[in-house]
């Protein structure tokens, strides 16, 4: 938990304050003192007897006792201040804006550690280095000249990037997101994403506590602590956005020469976002209004009603709400007959509801009356309203202040005339209110926010799955690293529950005919060795006799790296695909879908991270694209899907049971209305 001298400090130094309000020492203090802090204000500069009004101390030796300690000093003086001011002052806070540590050198790095190991002798916390700062409704402790509006009912926002941090809030403000907290963690020395989010895990209570949190992730150094308090906020009611930055290799590069900061499997980052219930954006702006829609009750149903007086931007939201799954039905009937008699003659209600440029405030209270009160199949309200030129506005906008505050339908108001009213609307935003200035964005974010699943029910695994963990610890124990052979492969299998093909494993031409006569014609003849089996000729289906299984193996047992010759009885059905693969830090990531070669051809693969519970893997299997196939389409037998879920989470369970698991696949599974089999399978072992 982070310490209260952090949070609410009754007293602030700005060491390195500067009279100079372009460098960072002189700027924060011109934002504590413009927005009102109220506690004790120190600076120590020993070049001055006075910055901003305020008596300067030569030294921090010279200092009283003080809460918090904001440094803006060359890296290598921080170590020794900090000192001072951890022991001999009783300083818990501190928020370090230099720059000069683990970012640029390895000399920087120890400076780094000497400075964490201080703080955390005195059980303080740290924000920084090389970060903005934090700034929440108690104080502004930032050196950028970007202040929101700062409410206990605004968003808290914690960013790994102090530029994204200023550029997101620039528009937000432009729009009217309030703010509630933001923390800059920078190098995240000691407090980073991860600490931070568990705090206001710790300390959130719902309907007092920001409801919404942001985050602007570049490295996940704790998946598991994020994964937990993110489940733990999101169960109390709150909601989650985030973006995670350095995806790509070059976004990695750009990461590491930023912070440091290393990118992790994208894959798993969504998988870890979706498993937690955290809605990934991927910009600013996209960030921002996700934050802004989820500030507000979302709709309890996908209908939605659109009120406009400006036909294309109607339209264009139409077709984005329906894109993304949500509804605008028709609106008709003797009510609607009603309403339409209130308007223009040339109006229309039949939804969007377009009450024309000439439109009236009295006739846009008539139609959101009727959308709140009158149409029941109507869940949510978008209302779009520029500047037509025709009329003044302040009756339209202080009608739509009061139907937001009295309206238990969501209204979400588009206002795109950002350069016409330079009045009326900062007069909007003022009153605590979000307006959307484009409607495609905002119908995008409303649809994603609607479609996202909160999976608080799906984290544990079912009791009633289990698996012989004795076994496999067995197994694993004995086991060299590398490919695993063909029999400790099988007993793996055997003791996760997953049902297989009957095989054996010869080396010789007796006993590849004996094999086969004992598992049944047609059989299907794999090399052992290799690990592209098909791409070496290693793969012989339908071997309908003895003649074949001879010819056939003593051409197989001469491919390169071939150690046996696999047998197993030819099955037909539907190709599937289940595997694993172990991302550092993340644990395993289990990935499912069509098998064979429509795994390379369609890529078209679910993730999620272990352990997964049949409703995570239910979620996986109906999200691919491919999940008509598997129900079966145009009279062709459906793979049996629950058989699939269990199967996807009896080898979760598996590589839990086993890390030393790096890379697992049973492709191709074959699965029938009734069952489904794994026919080939490989496990690489790795400590």
């Amino acid at each position: 938990m982070l310490a209260e001298q952090l949070l609410n400090p009754k007293s602030i130094v700005v060491v390195g304050g500067s009279a100079d309000i372009g460098k960072p020492g002189g700027s924060v203090i011109k934002n504590l003192i413009n927005q009102g802090y109220k506690g004790k204000l120190y600076v120590v500069n020993p070049k001055a007897s006075e910055v901003q009004g305020i008596t300067c101390h030569a030294s921090v030796e010279a200092l009283p006792e003080v809460d918090l300690a904001m440094l803006a000093i060359p890296a290598a003086a921080c170590v020794e201040a900090v000192k001072i001011l951890a022991h001999q002052k009783k300083t818990k806070g501190f928020i370090i804006f230099s720059a000069g540590f683990h970012e640029e050198s390895t000399a920087g790095a120890v400076l780094e550690e000497q400075i964490v190991q201080t703080v955390n002798e005195i059980g303080g916390s740290l924000i920084g280095p090389n970060c903005i700062g934090v700034m929440n409704t108690h104080y502004a402790g930032v050196f950028t000249g970007t202040i929101p509006p700062l409410s206990d009912s605004g968003v808290d926002f914690i960013t790994g990037s102090g530029a994204t941090a200023v550029f997101l809030m620039q528009a937000a403000i432009r729009f009217g997101l309030p703010f509630s907290s933001v923390y800059s963690v920078g190098n995240s020395a000691q407090t980073g994403v991860e600490e931070i989010l568990a705090h206001l895990d710790e300390t959130y209570v719902h309907g007092q506590s920001a409801p919404v949190k942001m985050l602007y992730v570049e490295s996940i150094n704790n998946p598991e602590k994020l994964l937990k308090h993110a489940q733990s906020l999101i169960k109390k009611g709150a909601r989650i956005a985030a973006i995670k930055a350095g995806s790509s290799v070059a976004g990695s590069r750009a990461a590491s020469s930023h912070t440091g900061a290393m990118a992790s499997s994208d894959v798993a980052v969504s998988a870890l976002f979706k498993k937690a219930g955290i809605i990934r954006c991927h910009g600013r702006m996209e960030l921002a209004l996700m934050a802004a829609v989820l500030l507000q009750p979302l709709p309890t149903g996908k209908n939605m009603a659109i009120i406009t007086h400006a036909g294309g931007p109607a339209v264009m939201l139409t077709d984005t709400l329906s894109d993304g799954g949500l509804q605008v039905p028709p609106i008709s009937g003797p009510v609607a007959n009603e309403l339409l008699a209130k308007l223009y003659h040339g109006s229309s209600v039949a939804n969007p509801i377009d009450f024309l440029a000439t439109g009236t405030a009295e006739q846009l209270g008539y139609i959101i009356d009727a959308c709140e009160n009158d149409f029941n199949h109507i869940d949510g309200i978008a209302v779009i309203f520029g500047d037509p030129g025709l009329t003044a506005l302040d009756d339209v906008y202080a009608l739509l202040l009061n139907k937001l505050k009295i309206c238990k339908k969501p209204i979400y108001v588009i206002l795109p005339s950002v350069a016409d009213v330079p009045l009326e609307l900062p007069e909007f935003i003022k009153n605590g209110k979000v307006a959307y200035q484009d409607e495609v964005l905002f119908g995008r974010t409303l649809a994603t926010a609607m479609n996202s699943k909160i999976q608080n029910s799906k984290f544990k695994i079912q009791n009633s799955i289990t698996i012989d963990i004795k076994k496999i610890r067995e197994v694993v124990n004995n086991a060299a690293e590398g490919y695993l052979p063909p029999d400790k492969v099988q007993a793996l299998l055997d003791a996760a529950g997953i049902a297989r093909a009957g095989e054996a494993v010869v080396t010789t031409t007796a006993d590849a005919v004996k094999a086969a006569d004992q598992l049944g014609y047609p059989v299907v003849m794999k090399v052992v060795g290799p690990v592209h089996k098909s791409d070496v000729g290693g793969v012989v289906l339908n071997v309908k006799d003895d003649n074949t299984v001879r010819k056939e193996f003593e051409r197989m047992i001469q491919i390169k790296d071939t150690t046996a010759i696999l047998l197993q009885p030819q099955l037909s059905g539907m190709q599937l695909f289940v595997g694993a693969n172990r991302e550092p830090k993340f644990g395993h990531l289990i990935m499912c879908g069509l098998g064979g070669i429509f795994i390379e051809v369609l890529k078209d693969v679910a993730a999620g991270l272990a352990p997964l519970s049949m409703a995570e893997a239910y979620e996986m299997i109906r999200s691919l694209r491919s999940y008509k196939i598997i129900e079966g389409v145009r009279g062709q037998e459906p793979a049996n899907e629950s058989i699939f879920a269990e199967i996807v989470v009896r080898l979760s369970m598996l590589c839990k049971a086993a890390p030393e698991i790096a890379e697992l696949d049973l492709n191709p599974l074959l699965g029938s209305k009734d069952k489904v089999v794994a026919v080939d399978a490989r496990i690489r072992i790795e400590s």
